[in-house]
């Protein structure tokens, strides 16, 4: 691989649908940059495997408890500085919490949801830097079968195009933050380093606030 380019931000924020790549890119970054790294530990939710047999009665509950999770995780990551690690790069950004939960909840659940959101995420900084991994949900698909997690089988792809939805609504009316969406469709960043390198070059470019699309040829 090239040499790696520089990254110019502080706080970068993977983001994208269930089975995007997130966490793998994140781990990359990490090996590559030394950066702190900051996972969502996803699978300690209990709440996970009985909400996609039967969302409606399990939907807040299991929003609940990411939140809080979320939160607690992110409080104890990002106010602490270090000299040996020039970034900070995780696989999620707290709005993800709002996001699913409006995806997720009825009205009124997401009516109460969203003043507790409100409340915790005020003490928040924003990422220098969002990325959003797209792929299609049939690619999406295709990789929740791969992984093979067995409480992901029940997973629609009515419910992560849902979710794709969501995200986009979203990006549409922040205007504070650079987002970049990132088109990965049939990207392998792990096996392929040319793949990777071309994601690492997006990295290290500056963007102004506001949507910007990246998409990659590949051979």
């Amino acid at each position: 691989m090239s040499e790696k380019p520089s990254i110019p931000y502080q706080y970068i924020a993977i983001e994208g649908n269930i089975g995007a790549g997130k966490t793998t890119l994140c781990e990359q970054l990490f090996e590559t940059y030394n950066c702190r790294l900051i996972l969502e530990q996803f699978a300690d939710n209990p709440f996970l495997p009985f909400f996609y047999e039967n969302p409606e009665r399990y939907a807040f509950p299991v929003e609940l408890f990411f939140m809080t999770e979320r939160q607690k995780q992110l409080q104890e990551n990002l106010g602490q500085g270090s000299l040996f690690q020039d970034f900070i790069v995780a696989d999620y950004f707290f709005i993800k919490t709002l996001l699913f939960a409006k995806n997720n909840l009825n009205p009124e659940e997401y009516r109460l949801f969203q003043r507790l959101f409100n409340i915790l995420n005020a003490t928040f900084p924003k990422p220098d830097l969002l990325v959003f991994l797209h792929r299609p949900v049939e690619v999406l698909l295709e990789n929740i079968k791969a992984r093979g997690r067995e409480y992901e089988k029940e997973i629609s792809g009515e419910y992560l195009q849902g979710i794709q939805n969501t995200y986009f609504e979203y990006f549409r009316s922040e205007g504070n933050i650079p987002i970049l969406v990132i088109d990965v469709e049939r990207l392998d960043f792990l096996r392929e380093p040319s793949h990777y390198h071309m994601v690492l070059e997006a990295l290290g470019k500056t963007y102004p606030p506001g949507i910007h699309h990246v998409s990659f040829v590949t051979g």
